[in-house]
């Protein structure tokens, strides 16, 4: 394995900004990182080079935020195990699961606008498709605030992607299953409200919602909402990537470290699985989630959205968002898995709020991703986790159980 790091270090604010030397705690933390990875249920310390060669994971970038800064980042290895290019700070992966917390985001933003309610039966909005009626849904009823908390009832937890050249189908293909689409319908399984199910599908009707209601395709929609107001200028939604951006993105491998056919697939499941980003733009997302939840000026949200983004609906799952208590401190964080691609974010809401970003292009990454974090925080001295985070653990089942 070609294996190459690179520094950048900087003072960065959500715009970009002026570079600065890493501290000798950045420095401590870089270096436990890079030569004491413990895999998961050891305490044996392995290089980080090592676990990438054992995982089969070809490249791997982090960033580090504190004090509403991206402070620094580093990247690891190879984009494409084909053609040898560097992973550099700025490319692109995707960020698969973790779009979930930036199209909350987005949501709530036409929430404020009065586009949307939270809490209103949401077929009093949906325009193109109605979630079909069913005796789960005669009392209760399926709510913007239900659909991006996992708690709407609704089937289908993941999207496999379409591979490249593969026919993409529209937004009601999907939610009704039909040709192109290769998940099935999006359907209620159970009342809305009465428990936690992690449901991409419940996401892929949100996402319907919010383009008939802001009026635009959904990665304009969300580049304006979201994605310029964070200072995320690399980042996008666009499925599959324009040609002229691909040389900057990261390339997916399967678990023996080969790219897979057509190097990435397509997720026309924006809202659930579609952004591409670096670390270093999704830290600028979290930082923006840190000034919106502590009411700062011009955030991204007013105050009241961010606090109800980020607290538990049922399990530890907000709007978007697992919400980890870490000893005294509260601490957010997402992990996300497409096809080729594994990553993880964490941050704090309180102190100096740091907070780390980690992505890869190796199937394998779930496994690293997490063992990054961990050396990161007991590098930096964070508390650890109460306990394993309930908030990605019961699945929707992918067909109804009971037909509408």
């Amino acid at each position: 394995m070609r294996f190459l790091t690179s520094i950048v270090a900087a003072a960065w604010l959500l715009a970009g900004g002026a570079f600065a030397a890493p501290s000798a705690t950045d420095l401590a933390a870089i270096a436990a990182v890079e030569s004491r990875i413990a895999p998961i249920g050891s305490t044996e310390g392995k290089t980080l080079a090592a676990r990438m060669a054992e995982l089969k994971v070809p490249g791997v970038s982090v960033a580090f935020i504190e004090d509403g800064k991206v402070k620094w980042t580093r990247t690891y290895g190879v984009a494409d195990a084909s053609d040898g290019r560097l992973v550099r700070p700025d490319t692109l992966f995707q960020a698969a699961s973790m779009s979930k917390a930036v199209a909350a985001a987005g949501a709530l933003r036409l929430v404020e606008q009065g586009r949307l309610d939270l809490d209103g039966d949401v077929n009093a909005r949906l325009k193109t498709w109605q979630v079909p009626a069913s005796p789960h849904t005669a009392a209760e009823k399926v709510t913007l605030r239900r659909l991006l908390s996992h708690t709407a009832g609704l089937t289908v937890s993941g999207f496999p992607g379409y591979a490249a050249g593969k026919p993409i189908p529209s937004d009601v293909q999907m939610l009704d299953g039909k040709p192109p689409a290769n998940t099935p319908a999006v359907r209620s399984f159970e009342p809305p409200g009465q428990g936690y199910a992690y449901s991409g599908g419940g996401y892929t009707v949100a996402q319907l919602l919010m383009t008939e209601a802001g009026g635009q395709p959904f990665p304009k929609l969300l580049d304006r909402l979201i994605l310029r107001p964070a200072g995320m200028r690399s980042s996008t939604f666009v499925q599959p990537l324009p040609q002229a951006v691909v040389q900057k993105a990261a390339s997916a491998h399967d678990p023996k470290g080969a790219v897979i056919q057509g190097a990435r697939h397509t997720y026309p499941e924006y809202a659930a699985a579609g952004l591409w980003t670096t670390p270093s733009d999704y830290g600028r997302f979290l930082i923006a989630l840190q000034r919106a939840y502590s009411g700062e000026p011009r955030a991204i949200l007013d105050r009241a959205s961010a606090r109800a983004m980020l607290t538990p609906v049922l399990s530890s799952y907000g709007l978007g968002m697992i919400i980890e208590p870490r000893g005294q401190r509260l601490a957010i964080q997402h992990s996300g898995g497409n096809e080729g691609f594994q990553c993880h974010s964490f941050a704090f809401l309180d102190g100096s709020r740091q907070g780390v970003v980690i992505m890869t292009n190796g199937s394998g990454g779930w496994r690293l991703a997490r063992e990054v974090l961990a050396a990161t925080g007991s590098a930096y001295g964070w508390p650890p986790a109460e306990k394993s985070p309930e908030g990605s653990n019961r699945r929707a089942p992918l067909v109804a159980a009971t037909a509408p």
